[in-house]
């Protein structure tokens, strides 16, 4: 997970504060249904009248009384009517029609002439439709407001100078610029401000996306909402808390997810003129025969079976059904695509962003490299061994990267005395009666006693200009060598690019908040060719909207809270779901649940398929409907025909959409990525 850390206690409310002054943010147990999906009107409504709709069909089925089914039927009228009645409602005192109060008068007639079932079926669809798209929205509300959780509630503000300063603990919300706040190991920095005094590492991926923690020491600007390490920070505060980096990602994601709230289905983009012609054709049929004498009963059934083919049941099938069996595929294969509109985006899709930390590596670092030094008395695995046992007792990622990988290669560390760690400088500790420190270069390469520090300097300069963290050991005083370390590339990270740049016909890009050297290194192993490093989550909004400036349509992957604005602003944002933070989750469109790269052509293949189905669907259903409707105009559609060519065409395309439900249909995208330029 990110740096958004979340601090649990048992299933009831707890108020308490973690040591960083976080507020534990765990729901009493039984919540769900006042701050969940079920606290939606929508949800409710929606549900009672799908629940109404299957005990109808069932009593209906079973040969119960009449009276019953119909009474069932009904009910669900009124649960699934009643919030696209009042919608349409008040569309239509704006003076606009819409596929809402459509489908409910549609209902309405259906039930009038005695097609009961008809009519419920169109409300179960449209209410359902309504509830998904009020659990989507309000999962964005949530989650941009529990953002605001990085950034602690209080803060130690320092009134006074020196030694004898005053701490008052108080809201972070009233610091003002030019005030000193106090930073303690492990507490979340409370505002954006430069160092005044002290040193050690502050974890900054919740901003800047960086896999490692940065040492910080006077004059680096730290951001509110990362997580100082070992050393005890003064900030000068530079930023009022609405202003801070963290507030403006909130501004940025609630902004973007606004924008891209108003994009609707092909369907819907032609409600308003369909709407028109579908009332005022149905309102000439029933007005018109009367004043030529026919019966009210004749005028009214003509009208209503007119309605009912004319209905766009079908077209809204003949859309829906493939890209809910594409969505439902894709999650069975690791990508949980949120809606039908993101499905249809990502078919239109012709140019993909990466992020670097977590999404096209793996967010951790790995130890690549030991070099033992010339002349030094150790071997590169005694080397290792050594460094490994004095990191034993060390918290930082880097130390737990060179354990980590001398166990991965059989060495046990042995036991270290005197451990001891200094921020900004690495750890020291005896080992086997040797004292072996290990740490910065910039502070264990002066003051060499035994050995000139050449050799040491360009080892550890080549490494970092090609992208790697150097870590110097020194045993007893003297440098004994060089520990590489780097975040390593997502296996299938390359092939994903390839793929990509075959299917979209442009070559991906990479976006990161990391330094250029790392991330040009990364791109290069992944295959891409243009890179933009030391991007603040701004930066990376900036970036995205200039490829669309471009005519591009930009899917960006991420991972991150620093990545959040920028996915709201992608035309789809597909996050990393085991590493990626919970913003990014649900700000994201799409989640690669398994965080297997491959998955991303294939699931931009799978909607292109889904695309074509849904056109050749379109294209059976207004055939059928026009052949009914004008079969109802200029000539004599029994009832029972109309009902049974309405229904035909709703199956037919529903099942040719669930095509796309079988396990082929992934295997066919894979393979479709793979090949497709």
């Amino acid at each position: 997970m990110s740096a958004h850390v979340r601090w649990r206690g048992d299933n009831r409310t707890d108020n308490r504060r973690s040591p960083a002054g976080d507020r534990r943010i765990t729901p009493a147990a039984g919540a769900w249904w006042r701050s969940g999906a079920w606290s939606l009107p929508e949800v409710r409504w929606a549900a009672a009248a799908t629940v109404m709709f299957a005990a109808g069909g069932i009593s209906h089925l079973a040969g119960a009384p009449p009276w019953l089914w119909w009474s069932l039927y009904l009910a669900c009228y009124a649960a699934g009517g009643w919030e696209p009645g009042l919608a349409g409602l008040r569309a239509l005192r704006e003076r606009t029609l819409d596929v809402d109060l459509l489908m409910v008068v549609a209902a309405i007639g259906g039930a009038a002439i005695g097609q009961v079932f008809d009519g419920a079926l169109l409300i179960v669809i449209f209410a359902t439709s309504g509830a998904l798209e009020a659990v989507a929205t309000k999962r964005t509300a949530d989650s941009v407001r529990g953002l605001l959780d990085l950034t602690p509630e209080q803060a130690t503000r320092l009134t006074g100078a020196g030694d004898h300063a005053r701490e008052d603990i108080v809201d972070a919300a009233v610091l003002q610029v030019g005030e000193v706040i106090l930073v303690r190991p492990g507490e979340r920095v409370g505002a954006d401000g430069r160092v005044l005094s002290g040193a050690g590492p502050v974890d900054q991926a919740s901003i800047t996306g960086e896999s490692l923690p940065v040492d910080k020491q006077a004059g680096d600007e730290v951001f509110a909402g990362t997580v100082n390490g070992t050393g005890v920070l003064r900030v000068r505060v530079t930023r009022a808390a609405g202003e801070t980096v963290i507030a403006r990602i909130v501004a940025m994601v609630e902004q973007a997810s606004a924008t891209k709230a108003l994009t609707q289905l092909f369907i819907e983009k032609v409600e308003q003129r369909y709407s028109v012609v579908m009332v005022a054709a149905t309102l000439a049929l029933f007005t018109l025969p009367l004043l030529w004498g026919a019966s009210v009963h004749h005028s009214l059934l003509r009208a209503m079976t007119f309605m009912i083919v004319a209905s766009p049941c079908a077209v809204v099938l003949a859309t829906m059904p493939p890209l809910l069996a594409a969505i439902a595929t894709a999650g069975r294969n690791g990508v949980l695509v949120k809606s039908a509109v993101v499905m249809e985006h990502l078919a239109d899709i012709t140019q993909v962003a990466f992020d670097k930390t977590g999404t096209l590596t793996e967010g951790r670092p790995h130890l690549t490299g030991v070099h033992a030094l010339p002349g030094a008395e150790v071997s590169e695995v005694r080397l290792l061994a050594l460094a490994a046992a004095a990191e034993q007792g060390s918290e930082h990622p880097l130390g737990r990267a060179v354990v980590r990988a001398a166990r991965d290669r059989g060495l046990m560390p042995a036991p270290a005395e005197e451990f001891g760690s200094e921020p900004g400088r690495g750890v020291r500790a005896r080992v086997q009666a040797h004292l072996v420190e290990v740490g910065s270069p910039a502070q264990l390469l002066h003051g060499d006693r035994r050995q000139d520090t050449a050799a040491a300097a360009v080892v550890v300069a080549g490494l970092e200009d090609s992208g790697h963290t150097a870590v110097v050991v020194r045993v007893d005083g003297a440098l004994a060598g060089v520990l590489a370390l780097a975040d390593r590339m997502r296996p299938g990270a390359a092939e994903a690019v390839a793929q990509l740049t075959d299917l979209t016909g442009a070559r991906p890009v990479l976006l990161t908040g990391d330094n250029a050297r790392a991330a040009e290194r990364l791109a290069a192993q992944a295959g891409i060719a243009e890179v933009r490093a030391d991007l603040l989550p701004a930066g990376k909004v900036t970036a995205v909207r200039e490829l669309q400036a471009g005519g591009a349509q930009v899917a960006l992957v991420g991972d991150g809270v620093n990545d959040a604005p920028a996915l709201a602003t992608a035309h789809v944002g597909i996050a990393m779901g085991r590493a990626g933070s919970d913003l990014a989750l649900d700000t994201a469109d799409a989640v690669i649940t398994r965080d297997e790269l491959a998955a991303v052509p294939a699931v931009i293949a799978l909607a292109r398929r889904a695309r074509r189905l849904v056109m050749a669907n379109l294209v059976i259903a207004t055939t059928f409907i026009a052949v009914l409707v004008a079969w109802d105009l200029f000539g004599d559609l029994p009832l029972p025909l109309g009902v049974a060519g309405h229904e035909g065409s709703t199956v037919i395309v529903g099942l040719n959409g669930l095509r796309l439900l079988r396990d082929a249909a992934w295997r066919r995208a894979v393979a479709a990525s793979r090949t497709e330029s």
